[in-house]
């Protein structure tokens, strides 16, 4: 069932500085992505990541992205760091999600012939589902879309959409997609890893501007 009404999150990912985060969450961020992935360029250690964190204010969600992640690597990086909400962006199946004792978010990459509502319906206890690109050599952050048009209109009001987004295509992708949330990374970035204020500032403008109309014409 789609979720009650709400105001369209945004969670920005793949931080690597403390400035960058807090000037995020200054701009009206929900939730924040630290990549816990070696492969990643915006990868971050715990000591990176504990830096980051000892910055934000309260009521921001930590989400902490792992990709196949050994379970000792991932209960070690929650022993150290602040993570209130994890997202497992690989082959995990719902077992594995649900051994932590912590809320989680599964990513599915929307890969060609995938059958997306049997592969959701194998994680029944996630939080929440993403939406992301797929591609052959990448988990995530590519800066590719998918066709939004493979979305089903029956889940499209509880996920977190992904992939490719930008300031410049986010108002089609929210007229299109109607998502609960956004994840954004690449799209709002000035180089890998680094993010960029004006960009950030201009996303979230976009998904403002898109919910006050929605809640003027009484369609939110």
């Amino acid at each position: 069932m789609p979720y009650p009404f709400h105001r369209t999150r945004v969670k920005i990912c793949g931080f690597t500085r403390p400035q960058d985060a807090l000037a995020a969450v200054r701009l009206g961020a929900d939730a924040l992505g630290l990549v816990f992935y070696p492969p990643s360029p915006r990868h971050v250690d715990i000591e990176r990541a504990q830096a980051i964190v000892a910055e934000l204010p309260p009521f921001i969600t930590v989400v902490g992205l792992f990709v196949d992640a050994a379970a000792a690597r991932v209960a070690e990086v929650l022993g150290a760091v602040r993570i209130d909400l994890l997202q497992f962006h690989g082959d995990e199946d719902a077992g594995y999600c649900g051994a932590f004792a912590k809320p989680y978010i599964k990513a599915i990459r929307m890969k060609p012939g995938l059958d997306l509502v049997s592969t959701v319906a194998k994680y029944r206890a996630a939080s929440g589902i993403l939406l992301d690109a797929w591609h052959p050599d990448a988990q995530g952050g590519t800066g590719d879309r998918f066709d939004w048009g493979l979305i089903p209109a029956e889940f499209a009001a509880t996920l977190t959409l992904a992939g490719g987004l930008t300031p410049g295509n986010v108002a089609e992708a929210l007229r299109t997609v109607r998502p609960y949330a956004l994840d954004v990374s690449s799209g709002v970035e000035a180089g890998k890893g680094i993010k960029d204020a004006a960009k950030m500032a201009a996303f979230i403008q976009e998904v403002h501007l898109f919910d006050s109309k929605q809640y003027a014409d009484g369609s939110l």
